[in-house]
């Protein structure tokens, strides 16, 4: 492990020369191809430090324990003090376990997640609009921003589907573990009789595609527009700028009214085209990712779940790690960190153990 460590230490002083070379700061794209190296291998650099000095503070308290004698008092102080500088050493060399793991390359990519009520009917479009209301909630807190692509509401103001992009610096890193299905258990509004309904939401988080990656045969694409619809069908826009792409290779269809004008929404709709393209490519040549998100992102059938809210006990449930966490209300305010904290943890543990 130690080698690894030390080519990024040895990488990481040389970037930093890089970085004050003329050379390189009169030139912004290689200024910029620089910085983002230096980025990435930083944290293993420094954290490199912290143990390099660790162990020299160790060696340190060993030497003056050794020279201690009869010092009751200083030979106590020292045997503590080396005892926490191993427990660190212990730490450290952990923390830089984790940062050696195989990085996804897509985690700093901005995302498109797609949300659409599964079963439950009215009740599951209504819950679809609270997880809405959730990752909203969760991208300001994060300093992310929201876009709007599609929505496909309801009378009763739940999402039948709603499309959005997420922008910001790690966004994919953070989302990615929400794709699955979610399942909520609470009184509807509508039930007389107070019964507890079960419904189901899925979420899907797409990394978004880049344009080198995604070549499109304008051939291959049949684009139609249609007038901007609301709720119940009430037209919101009478000129026709919404877009329908239909994809006539693989049949994909993506559709974006969000918009007033027409070019926004053919923009819009054609990123998420690219980027349900994209993924289906790397699902075909990943068969075990794809099989692991089949069955994370499922049918929408109450049987398949990643998640349950039960409003009654305000109680949330990952079920994929077991946590259980009593605070729904603030969880659905957006403050979902630590539960997904509590997922990345889990699968780091996974990664180190399966070496």
């Amino acid at each position: 492990m130690f080698e690894k460590v030390e080519i990024f230490a040895e990488r990481y002083e040389e970037l930093s020369a890089k970085l004050c070379d003329p050379v390189v700061t009169s030139s912004p794209e290689r200024y910029t191809e620089t910085m983002k190296e230096y980025k990435a291998v930083e944290p293993v650099a420094l954290k490199y430090k912290e143990y390099q000095q660790a162990l020299a503070d160790e060696k340190d308290t060993k030497e003056l324990l050794e020279e201690s004698g009869s010092d009751k008092e200083l030979t106590q102080m020292l045997t503590e003090e080396l005892a926490a500088l191993r427990g660190t050493i212990e730490r450290l060399t952990s923390e830089l376990k984790i940062l050696l793991l195989p990085k996804d390359p897509n985690d700093e990519r901005n995302v498109i997640v797609e949300i659409r009520g599964g079963a439950g009917g009215e009740e599951a479009a209504l819950f679809a609009a609270v997880l809405y209301r959730m990752y909203s909630m969760y991208a300001v807190k994060r300093g992310y921003k929201t876009e709007i692509i599609n929505t496909n509401e309801t009378e009763l103001g739940g999402y039948k589907e709603i499309s959005f992009m997420v922008t910001g610096a790690g966004a994919y890193s953070r989302l990615k573990y929400e794709s699955g299905v979610h399942r909520v258990q609470r009184v509807p509004e509508t039930e007389t009789q107070g019964r507890i309904h079960t419904s189901t939401v899925t979420v899907a988080v797409l990394p978004e595609a880049e344009d080198v990656e995604v070549d499109l045969n304008p051939a291959d694409l049949k684009i139609d527009t249609y007038r901007s619809s609301g709720a119940g069908g009430q037209h919101i826009n009478k000129t026709e700028s919404a877009i329908r792409i239909t994809h006539l290779p693989t049949g994909l269809v993506v559709e974006c009214q969000d918009e007033r004008s027409q070019y926004k929404n053919k923009d819009k709709a054609m990123k998420v085209l690219k980027s349900r393209l994209l993924e289906a490519e790397r699902e075909r040549q990943h068969n075990e990712v794809a099989k692991e998100r089949s069955m994370q992102v499922g049918t929408g059938d109450r049987s398949e779940r990643i998640r349950t809210y039960n409003y009654p006990q305000g109680r949330v449930t990952d079920h994929r790690i077991g946590l259980t966490l009593y605070k729904i209300d603030d969880i659905l305010n957006g403050n979902i960190d630590e539960i997904i904290d509590a997922i990345i943890t889990a699968e780091r543990s996974a990664q180190l153990e399966n070496g």
